[in-house]
């Protein structure tokens, strides 16, 4: 069986410009991952990340900027073995005074110093394209 879905490293700079914040939610079993959410019928993999970015976050003034890459996981659900590709973009929160509110599922939601994320992150593939959305964001590729 197969889940297509779709999410974001969100990321700000901090007010003198020089670090970058990024954006975790902490799932209902204490992981600490990006918003990410299935692709539904109709919907693109970028149209999907802007809605779920805003339904899981609570942000509304956020600009989607480019596809970093996707990543591949596999689970059992009962008896099938689902095979989950998610599609991953780099989003820039554009209000830095915008407060992220987390979904009523989810034990929290913080910005987190890039270094700090990368500690916290729980899947070892969103760690990988966070290093390649930093180099993006150092270099203003994007």
């Amino acid at each position: 069986m197969r889940e297509p879905t779709s999410g974001g490293i969100v990321f700000r700079l901090t007010s003198d410009q020089k670090d970058i914040e990024v954006l975790l939610i902490q799932d209902s079993k204490g992981r600490w991952t990006i918003p990410k959410g299935h692709i539904e019928p109709g919907e693109t993999a970028k149209m999907t990340a802007r809605r779920e970015i805003e339904e899981e976050t609570g942000l509304k003034n956020f600009s989607v900027l480019t596809w970093l890459g996707k990543i591949h996981f596999k689970y059992r659900r009962a008896d099938k073995l689902v095979l989950m590709t998610t599609q991953i973009y780099l989003v820039q929160a554009l209000d830095a005074h915008e407060m992220p509110t987390p979904e009523k599922w989810m034990k929290g939601i913080q910005w987190f110093p890039f270094a700090k994320a990368l500690d916290l992150i729980e899947y070892e593939d969103i760690e990988k394209l966070m290093l390649i959305a930093k180099k993006k964001i150092r270099s203003g590729d994007y």
